[in-house]
């Protein structure tokens, strides 16, 4: 009989830690904080832009992808890709124009996606090289958001 009160007795605690920690109960509301403070910050389209035309800037001043063998630009063309990223979120946080008017910078970090997609540098000569889509779009990716600035 007493092992049948135990279990019953530790079944109840567990279903009531259970209970407990799937409702969110909690004592304290310094516990709400954390969670609200790890929430990742969404950068302005001005901050995001910024960054990835240094980044192509930068790219450019160290005298871009020379080599033409592979796997030589793969970590610019990921350096390039990264702030790419950051200003898509940015330009989908932006409310002050809709998604038809980042169509073409959509396009083109779609571009960029692809190209780092294939997880290697192809090369310069490779039949199938992925440096334009990433490389290429990047700067026209650049371009584009300097004829079309967000202020």
């Amino acid at each position: 009989m007493g092992r049948h009160i135990w279990g019953k007795t530790v079944g109840a605690l567990v279903l009531g830690a259970t209970v407990a920690a799937a409702s969110g109960c909690s004592s304290s509301s310094d516990d709400a904080k954390p969670a609200a403070a790890s929430s990742p910050k969404t950068v302005s389209v001005a901050d995001a832009t910024t960054e990835f035309q240094d980044m192509v800037t930068k790219f450019d001043e160290d005298g871009g992808c020379l080599e033409k063998e592979p796997g030589t630009c793969w970590e610019q063309m990921q350096a390039l890709v990264q702030p790419a990223r950051g200003l898509r979120k940015a330009m989908r946080a932006e409310k002050s124009v809709g998604p038809e008017f980042w169509t073409e910078a959509y396009a083109l970090i779609d571009k960029m996606e692809a190209g780092i997609a294939v997880g290697r540098d192809r090369g310069a000569t490779a039949i199938d090289t992925n440096r334009p889509d990433v490389l290429g779009s990047a700067h026209d990716l650049s371009d584009w958001l300097d004829e079309n600035p967000i202020s």
